[in-house]
């Protein structure tokens, strides 16, 4: 894929910026140098290779989902400093 002047300046409008000529001479020079280098990349052979999302094993360690007896509310607010009908009586916030 070639960088040109004209993706230049749709890329700009998507990204909703505006860039000088000398700027977007650099971004086309810098975006056609990586366009570059993922095309030396896809030179390689990678036949054999299994895919992998990390370069180490990774498993996640979970916990079982068990249903336990949970409190009530009255336990709940046992603790608090105030409570009123089974909730908690914090100080007003907003006038």
């Amino acid at each position: 894929m070639q960088i040109t002047p004209d993706l230049i300046k749709y890329l700009e409008s998507l990204a909703r910026i505006t860039l000088t000529e000398n700027e977007e001479k650099k971004v086309g020079t810098e975006l056609q140098d990586i366009l570059t280098y993922i095309d030396m990349l896809n030179e390689l052979d990678t036949d054999g290779v299994e895919a992998m999302s990390h370069c180490f094993p990774l498993t996640n360690v979970l916990r079982s989902d068990d249903v336990n007896a949970s409190m009530s509310p009255d336990e709940i607010v046992a603790n608090a400093p105030e409570s009123q009908d089974g909730a908690f009586v914090v100080p007003k916030t907003v006038e």
